[in-house]
């Protein structure tokens, strides 16, 4: 995937960003999974390999990468366009800030919970 510079985010309008994503993804760990896996802790995780989330598509069960704060600013642009196969519903998110603002969110949210 591409390089992109990513814009400093605000967690606070990012979880405003999160809000549709509440539909199939949690940020919360108490809350584990539900359509999609859950969030928390996300950065530093394998691709595709969270443990007790069983659907993901063969694009990600293959995946050999980390997740970092850059490569999902990257993958939240257009997620369909990076893996085809996903089975995430989101049309992602274009706008660079809002994405920012997502990560800083996910970012928060792990910091502050076990």
């Amino acid at each position: 995937m591409a390089q992109q510079t990513m814009p400093p985010g605000d967690p606070d309008r990012g979880r405003l960003v999160f809000g549709p994503c509440r539909t199939c993804h949690y940020a919360e760990a108490a809350m584990g999974h539900n359509n999609g896996p859950n969030l928390h802790r996300i950065f530093g995780k394998v691709v595709g390999k969270q443990p007790g989330f069983d659907y993901y598509s063969e694009a990600f069960r293959q995946a050999r990468f980390v997740w970092t704060p850059e490569l999902m600013f990257v993958w939240l642009e257009n997620p369909m366009a990076k893996f085809p196969d996903s089975t995430m519903m989101s049309l992602g998110v274009p706008d660079a800030q809002q994405r920012a603002d997502l990560i800083a969110f996910l970012k928060q949210a792990s910091v502050r919970e076990p």
